[in-house]
């Protein structure tokens, strides 16, 4: 008699209670032909390997957990990192130098003319965010892959001699600032914090009120070839997994273009790093991996902009959305913005408030879940580091999913629903299907053992 084979759903909807809620799992029965609608998964057909999920350590979301009780700072820890009981983050991004949820403007050297570096050092970091880092780390056993990105050089380095407001790298600096990524590197190795990668520079098509420097894409591609490449190269890091663009979908494919297409920048450039403030433009996506397998494709940030937003839905809805399409497109990792946020959406030096999957209230003393917490969770707590993306065929327009194959033999498939009404569906793989549902407004994560691996 054939062992019955079950498929565990894990659920989040609104106007209800589930918040990845485990319910009574579904069996699989064999196929039968049937115009209901399904979702056909095949695991014999893999796509890219899945490196991880998590958010930013910024200095304003270390100083929002400073302020909270010990036992609430170790809940906000554990709901992200723990490997049992939260989300299992394993792939993060942290600034050098300061970025707009700092305090305050800072660099690692502020004294003109350093170009020796020999005043660097990371004691701003060290009361508050290396703090934050180091027990992420233990809290996920070794498992955490931590890339970090500047929003601007220090201000003597930069054409308009502040940290906001744009500006470029002097070009007579170019050399230094390409030492500084090493030095930074170096210096947090010392602290116990390994560096898994770098991005050239955030938002470089960007004048901000805040920490903000911009590149041309021949200066991104010159820098990276005659600079911070070989830097690179010459101090032994040649590991870094070095990331370019860090912008907006619109302008991907166009940028990573201009850098790629020259074989002595491209021979340093790991992949291409995303953000979605500027329109959806998956389709850049697809395309910037179809005309370069070679490199990965890694969303680097993502927020809800605008203030706080507590209890508001549609945010978990957007993290899922992106999260499905950018996925489907071969997008190997996906990493979410601040990762903890006051009651504000702060703090943030020049009042750029956004929301974050946990708003730390520091007045009361609560820790607000919001909901793109729960809809990051259906990704980053079941498809693991070394998962592969498998074939998933949907036959309903509103029905959005992806699966995975996960390295043990477990499938993770995730699957949306952004309806106003729920949906029935089949879900279905080799030889067999389950009746299933989706609440209007709602997410599942099914998971069940491939009978192929």
């Amino acid at each position: 008699m054939t062992k019955p084979r079950f498929v565990r759903e894990f659920c989040t909807a609104r106007d209800t209670a589930h918040r990845l809620s485990e319910l009574e799992p579904v069996e699989f029965v064999p196929s039968t032909d049937s115009t209901k609608p399904s979702l056909f998964v095949d695991t014999a057909v893999h796509f890219q390997t899945i490196i991880g999920f998590g958010g930013a350590f910024t200095e304003a979301a270390s100083v929002t957990l400073d302020k909270m009780p010990p036992h609430l700072r170790k809940e906000i820890l554990d709901a992200y990192f723990s490997q049992e009981k939260g989300n299992a983050y394993t792939l993060c991004r942290t600034p050098i130098n300061s970025c707009d949820f700092s305090t305050g403007n800072y660099a690692y050297t502020e004294v003109e003319g350093d170009v020796g570096l020999d005043y660097f050092q990371i004691d701003r970091d060290r009361q508050s965010l290396i703090p934050m880092i180091r027990e992420a780390m233990g809290l996920s056993n070794g498992k955490l892959k931590l890339f970090a990105s500047p929003w601007s050089p220090p201000a003597w380095m930069k054409t308009n001699g502040q940290m906001n407001g744009g500006g470029k790298l002097r070009p007579e600096y170019r050399t230094a600032w390409a030492n500084y990524y090493v030095r930074y590197i170096q210096e947090y190795a010392q602290a116990g914090i390994p560096i898994w990668g770098l991005t050239v520079q955030n938002e470089p098509e960007a004048t901000q009120s805040w920490d903000s420097c911009l590149y041309t894409g021949e200066e991104e591609r010159d820098f990276i070839r005659d600079f911070l490449g070989p830097a690179l190269d010459s101090a032994g890091l040649g590991q870094i997994k070095l990331i370019i663009w860090d912008h907006n979908r619109d302008r991907m494919y166009e940028r990573a273009k201009l850098v790629l297409d020259d074989p002595q920048a491209a021979k340093y450039v790991w992949g291409v790093g995303f953000h979605w403030y500027c329109g959806d433009h998956f389709d850049n996506v697809q395309m910037t991996h179809d005309a370069y397998p070679d490199k990965q494709l890694i969303f680097t940030e993502g927020c809800q902009e605008g203030g706080p937003h507590t209890g508001a839905w549609e945010p978990g809805e957007r993290y899922a959305r992106s999260m499905i399409q950018d996925l489907n497109r071969w997008t190997v990792g996906w990493v979410d913005w601040n990762m903890v946020l006051d009651e504000t959406g702060g703090p943030n030096h020049v009042g750029n408030f956004c929301s974050a999957p946990i708003l730390a209230d520091t007045k009361t003393g609560e820790v607000l879940y919001q909901s793109s917490y729960f809809y990051i969770g259906h990704f980053s707590r079941f498809i693991r580091p070394g998962a592969r993306r498998v074939a998933c065929a949907k036959s309903l327009d509103d029905l959005e999913a992806s699966a995975f194959l996960n390295a043990d033999g477990g499938v993770a498939v995730v699957a949306l629903n952004r309806s106003e009404h729920p949906i029935d569906f089949l879900l279905k793989t080799q030889g067999v299907q389950a009746e299933t549902a989706i609440p209007a407004h709602g997410i599942k994560t099914f998971l069940f053992e491939s009978a192929r691996v």
